[in-house]
């Protein structure tokens, strides 16, 4: 039976201790954070931003469906929020990748009876340490209420009050399990971390993620919906098809420059010399990477891909 986490659950759950939420992710976070701030999409989704990743909310007569869940260290605040914005229960928590940024919720609301859903490969890295080489840090495995009880393999479709919802599994981007979904009435399309917009992306290539395929996903999402649909990325302001369009651009670009340079054997070192995004970085370097950083992820993310292919057998990364 899921607890009803409204304003009532809210205060309640305030009077204890956040202590055993913590989380052991903060490469993105900010000395001050941001206010949640909720944007109303349509009568029945809004946009709860602010709180490390961005968070979709649809509302239904009975309860709430959340799309990711913030930080963890700041999940009774982002419950609040959702109380604020409408008092039903959240029923389901959808998580679009594993990253802490987006699960911080997942504790919290699993251990009051709420649904949790992602692919399998998001339960599977929630569930063991990791170390993630792009940040030198190890994030520890949620509790087993955090971890989610429905898992998908490819993506499917549900209805969730009055909405209709698509959702989709891409491989191997920006990690091995990004998954989008889609709300074809509304015409809004939730992206997760396959996009981030009006900056570099985060590329975790521990569990999976390349440049590569950080490009590839922005070409297949360009082709869900149409120039009119909302998009709510996994990190900064709700957007167009067309700012998607410039990031996919861009992507494309720093692939093709970096495929260059591991044609020819170029070590990390070289390319931080060449610095190939160096005319880049005024507009995409402002968000949580810099021209620098997003490099050390991205050139080390061509080799671990071609490592994974000849582990699987396959053909090696061609350009």
């Amino acid at each position: 039976m899921v607890r009803h986490l409204d304003r009532r659950g809210f205060l309640h759950a305030l009077g204890g201790s956040a202590a055993g939420l913590s989380f052991a992710w903060r490469s993105f976070g900010q000395a001050t954070p941001d206010p949640i701030v909720a944007t109303k999409l349509t009568d029945r989704i809004a946009l709860l931003s602010g709180d490390g990743g961005n968070v979709g909310l649809v509302i239904a007569d009975d309860g709430l469906l959340m799309i990711d869940g913030g930080y963890a260290n700041r999940a009774l605040e982002l419950q609040k929020a959702v109380a604020d914005k409408d008092s039903h229960p959240v029923k389901l928590l959808f998580n679009t990748h594993w990253h802490g940024d987006h699960v911080g919720s997942n504790e919290l609301l699993g251990k009051a009876g709420v649904k949790i859903m992602a692919h399998q490969n998001a339960r599977f890295w929630l569930g063991q340490k990791v170390k993630m080489e792009a940040f030198n840090t190890a994030v520890e495995p949620l509790k087993p209420e955090g971890l989610p009880a429905k898992t998908f393999t490819d993506g499917g479709k549900m209805n969730f009050g009055k909405e209709k919802i698509e959702y989709k599994w891409i491989p191997n981007c920006h990690t091995d399990n990004d998954t989008w979904l889609f709300f074809p009435a509304a015409n809004v399309l939730q992206t997760g971390d396959l996009y981030f917009s009006g900056a570099y992306p985060v590329i975790d290539y521990t569990t999976g993620g390349w440049i590569g395929g950080m490009a590839d996903a922005l070409d297949k999402l360009l082709k869900v919906g149409d120039a009119q649909t909302k998009i709510i990325p996994g990190h900064g302001p709700l957007s167009s098809k067309q700012d998607m369009q410039a990031s996919r651009d861009m992507l494309h670009t720093v692939y093709d420059r970096l495929g260059a340079f591991s044609k020819k054997g170029a070590s990390l070192d070289d390319v931080l010399k060449a610095n190939p995004v160096a005319d880049l970085d005024g507009k995409w370097g402002q968000g949580f990477l810099n021209g620098e950083r997003f490099l050390r992820m991205a050139y080390p993310s061509i080799a671990k891909r071609a490592e994974l292919l000849k582990s699987r057998g396959a053909r090696s990364v061609s350009w």
